[in-house]
């Protein structure tokens, strides 16, 4: 094995490492987001928007991340220039990218995912503790903020930082709409070298490392802020 083409290729591997990071870190903040919205719309919602919610998870975590992505980007990034004055549009730029419908393809997909995590801990927070916060007479968008979100993130975070985990393994998928993430870099490196194992070490170094620090860093939020049942 050779390891010297890195040498040639190392810009390139921290444009790639930095498309990948982009794609994780938007998905899971903006996902996280929304996902905070489905959770409370299933769990204190109204029934349209309750079924809307589910509605949403279903078919997100219903069907392939692939799909969903091609179809976006096949789908409506064809449609995207039929509208008028869109080519001229500041927008343009970021519209016509492959990494911008990757971004909302995972964001939304993460989004349904977490949604589901969030709904259980959410039910999972104690009466009891939601009871005295109205008793000391807390509004109900005060004892969301202060009481019953926070426990119900603490009690979710084991399985929050393994769906980033999840979230950082379906990031390659974005190599399929043109976009240049490190895995694309490695398919580059092969093509261009002949090379087919060395460039795939490297990817596969990189993700065991960044999965070693993202699971390390839960371990240390969820050591700070025990659940307490």
């Amino acid at each position: 094995m050779t390891f010297s083409w890195i040498s040639s290729y190392w810009p390139l591997l921290l444009t790639g490492a930095a498309q990948t990071l982009s794609l994780l870190a938007i998905s899971v903040v903006f996902g996280f987001i929304i996902a905070i919205g489905l959770a409370f719309a299933q769990v204190s919602g109204g029934p349209i928007l309750r079924s809307l919610a589910r509605g949403y998870c279903t078919f997100f975590r219903g069907t392939p991340l692939l799909i969903q992505l091609w179809l976006l980007y096949y789908g409506v990034g064809s449609l995207l220039p039929m509208i008028p004055g869109i080519r001229q549009s500041l927008f343009w730029p970021i519209l016509r990218e492959g990494f911008f419908f990757a971004a909302v393809s995972f964001t939304l997909n993460y989004a349904a995912y977490e949604a589901e995590v969030l709904r259980g801990a959410l039910l999972a927070v104690p009466k009891g503790e939601l009871e005295a916060g109205r008793a000391f007479g807390m509004r109900p968008f005060t004892l969301t903020r202060r009481i019953w979100l926070p426990r119900a993130i603490r009690i979710a975070l084991p399985t929050i930082g393994g769906e980033i985990v999840m979230q950082l393994k379906a990031t390659p998928l974005a190599f399929t709409v043109t976009v240049m993430d490190l895995y694309a870099v490695a398919t580059k490196v092969r093509q261009d070298t002949l090379l087919v194992y060395e460039p795939l070490i490297v990817v596969t170094v990189f993700y065991l490392i960044l999965t070693a620090i993202i699971a390390r860093s839960f371990r240390f939020l969820e050591a700070q802020v025990p659940v307490r049942r």
